[in-house]
């Protein structure tokens, strides 16, 4: 029994552990789970990037109909407007039409018939504009589309698209940017792994310490970086 003992294999001693080894696994665990959430954004903010981008060509696009529409609505009061200044001025020189206590409309004529006519959004700057005289006073505006009171809603939805396409344009150029410092953030810890994996192959101790140091840097830095840029959820 005894020499059963004494001849068999001494237990393997295992080997001490080298704080470097656990060091740079640490720093390269905490270098994965940043590039992984730092992907993760990179690809949240390149959606909202796409997104605000459709959204603002489509608002552009509508911007463009609106005010091709407001174009043509115009077009049609400045039309009935000079039917109806004719048929007026018509209506004087055949002294049909008395100015004295300014217009009033005949449904029987054919300035009151233009007038019965006028689209709604445009009787209420043209009614403000009768009310200066403009046949009598020199100083009134020259016609009512010089009015406040004139507003055509589709030239108002236009600008408001418009609006809201270079807003939407906006929101995607910022969404690019952090993009960017996201995929920066990925070069970053990829470094992190480098130097940290060399840290661990170097045979000089100054060598190891040298990268470790180097790989904690970029870790520290890259994660105060993190901080600074914007989630997207």
């Amino acid at each position: 029994m005894t020499a059963e003992v004494e001849g068999a294999a001494p237990e393997p001693k295992h080997p001490p552990l080298d704080w470097i080894d656990i060091v740079a696994t640490v720093v390269m665990a905490f270098a994965a789970l940043a590039t992984a959430w730092s992907a993760f954004q990179s690809d949240q903010w390149g959606d909202t990037m796409s997104f605000s981008l459709n959204e603002a060509g489509a608002a552009r696009t509508e911007s463009t109909r609106s005010f091709t529409r407001a174009g043509q609505l115009s077009s049609i009061d400045v039309a009935t407007f000079l039917a109806w200044l004719e048929a007026v001025q018509n209506e004087i020189d055949a002294g049909e039409l008395q100015i004295g206590d300014g217009y009033q409309p005949d449904p029987e004529s054919l300035s009151g018939f233009l007038y019965a006519r006028f689209r709604p959004e445009f009787k209420p700057a043209m009614d403000a504009w009768l009310a200066t005289r403009p046949l009598l006073n020199e100083d009134a505006p020259p016609t009512p589309f010089a009015m406040e009171e004139y507003q055509v809603a589709q030239e108002v939805e236009a600008e408001r698209l418009l609006q809201e396409a270079q807003d939407k344009s906006a929101q995607a150029h910022a969404a690019d940017d952090n993009d960017d410092k996201y995929v920066i953030s990925t070069i970053i810890f990829a470094g992190i792994f480098l130097f940290a994996g060399l840290s661990t192959k170097m045979r000089s101790k100054a060598g190891q310490d040298i990268m470790l140091g180097f790989s904690i840097v970029l870790l520290v830095g890259g994660i105060v970086f993190l901080l600074t840029v914007p989630i997207q959820v």
